[in-house]
């Protein structure tokens, strides 16, 4: 638990979430990122496949909205389920303008995700008033995954890789997560 919170508050510190900002946390899991993102933006969606896992999120996020309703309620938060390996640009498009993403995929990636990313940058007549984020941290447990996304971000969607790093959350083994900013 102690590396987990290494980790989110990291990611927390890159991703300079402000009360004005929409922030999406795809692959959210059971809302590991998007609970604390939802303590610093303005509204956070969070997308995972699982609709098990969006059920579990959403009771995380009532038991934590509770805890602090009077002190420092959370932002608006929102989860939906889906198949995130199956992305298209109109599915992009259709989750509204987010000014910041955090991305944090299974080792599988997301090679979709990127890919209708870097559609919608390339063919400008499928945004329609849609807007990219303004910047996105992506936060993965397989660097061969997250090089293969970064190229697509860096070479088709025009993000630039402004930091990038590692912990080491598994001590003992082969296995680290990686960070990388986009802007």
């Amino acid at each position: 638990p102690y590396i987990n919170r290494v980790l989110v508050s990291r990611a927390l510190r890159l991703l300079q979430a402000q009360k004005s900002d929409r922030v999406i946390d795809w692959f959210c899991g059971l809302g590991n990122f998007t609970l604390p993102i939802a303590t610093q933006a303005g509204e956070v969606l969070g997308i995972e496949g699982a609709e098990a896992l969006v059920a579990r999120s959403r009771q995380n996020l009532a038991h934590n909205q509770g805890l602090r309703a009077v002190h420092s309620p959370l932002a608006p938060t929102t989860f939906v389920a889906r198949n995130l390996f199956e992305m298209t640009p109109a599915m992009l498009v259709a989750d509204g303008v987010a000014d910041k993403w955090l991305v944090d995929p299974p080792r599988e990636g997301a090679f979709a995700l990127s890919k209708a990313l870097a559609e919608l940058h390339e063919s400008p007549d499928l945004r329609g008033d849609w807007m990219p984020p303004q910047r996105i941290v992506y936060v993965s447990c397989n660097p061969a995954t997250l090089a293969r996304d970064a190229g697509l971000l860096v070479h088709r969607a025009g993000y630039r890789c402004v930091a990038a790093g590692v912990i080491n959350m598994f001590a003992h083994t082969a296995h680290m997560e990686s960070m990388a900013v986009f802007e």
